[in-house]
């Protein structure tokens, strides 16, 4: 047996030194809501650190966003995180769901630039009399609460960024502008998301850089939404899914043994926070955080029960 895996038997024992994070998508239907708060009950009793809500490209699902951010806060134990973004909106729009999101008693956002309407893939252009920029948007918030602020980071470089330089300088003026941590894009391989964090450090960079961790549900979306991204999809990561398109019940399960496999690795190598992208799908997040060591807050489990 390795020394890793020994470490890991009784250092996870608990998991006291491990924080999570998860983010879900605001619902498009009743059925999807349905499964929406399925999957956060089924998740809070684990105590995340915080829950995240996204935002849909050209901001198309602000209502459904704030709304779903403003039942957690009324019916759960959790705190969450309302994405924002700058796209297809002035700032006064953008100030004014800033300011409802204090008044909900939201204290933190998660602030992007964001993608246009269009979706992925298409060019950007900043909304003529809104923010230009991420650090444009994290000064607002800055500047309209205390609200604790989230950013992106790409391990593999945003796919727009022209040299890692400029990655950087992006970064480094998001934290100038108040940003208080950096959640990464999903990545398969572990390297790249030190050797980021090496640049990240050498730079100056001090918060914390937390890795995003995605279940690969579907190997197929997965590999298309990297492309539009520039995560780069390993010859193992496919050659695991290789045959399972018209099984998904095995393809679940091998998604559950690639992410508990990152995080554990990830754990050995002393990361501590953790933010999954849940794709509202709850029980492989679930599997992995208990591999992780995580049990359910009994205190918790009382309020979802009551």
């Amino acid at each position: 047996m390795s020394e890793h895996s020994i470490d890991r038997r009784f250092r996870l024992n608990g998991a006291s030194d491990i924080s999570v994070s998860f983010e879900f998508f605001p619902p498009k239907s009743e059925k999807m809501e349905q499964r929406l708060w399925s999957s956060i009950k089924r998740l809070e009793p684990l105590a995340p650190s915080f829950v995240s809500v996204t935002y849909g490209a050209g901001g198309s699902t602000r209502e459904r966003t704030h709304a779903t951010v403003s039942r957690i806060v009324n019916e759960t134990c959790l705190k969450p995180a309302a994405h924002l973004t700058c796209v297809d909106a002035t700032k006064e729009e953008v100030n004014e769901v800033i300011q409802a999101y204090w008044d909900a008693g939201v204290r933190h956002i998660v602030a992007l630039r964001g993608d246009p309407a269009a979706g992925l893939g298409e060019k950007y252009a900043p909304h003529e009399g809104g923010y230009r920029t991420t650090a444009d948007l994290v000064a607002s918030i800055r500047s309209i609460g205390d609200f604790e602020v989230s950013v992106s980071a790409y391990p593999e470089k945003h796919p727009e960024s022209p040299s890692w330089d400029a990655e950087l300088d992006v970064l480094k003026a998001k934290v100038d502008a108040g940003a208080t941590r950096a959640i990464t894009q999903f990545f398969f391989d572990n390297d790249h998301y030190f050797r980021y964090v090496d640049r990240v450090r050498s730079a100056g960079i001090t918060i914390p850089i937390v890795p995003g961790i995605v279940p690969v549900t579907s190997f197929k979306g997965i590999s298309g939404f990297a492309k539009k991204t520039g995560a780069s999809v390993p010859g193992w990561l496919a050659h695991r899914f290789n045959g399972l398109g018209d099984d998904p019940r095995t393809s679940e399960l091998v998604a559950a043994a690639v992410a508990a496999e990152q995080v554990m690795s990830l754990a050995d190598d002393g990361v501590e926070d953790f933010h999954f992208y849940t794709m509202n799908k709850a029980d492989l997040v679930y599997a992995i955080c208990h591999m992780l060591g995580l049990r359910e807050n009994r205190k918790v489990r009382t309020s979802v029960a009551a």
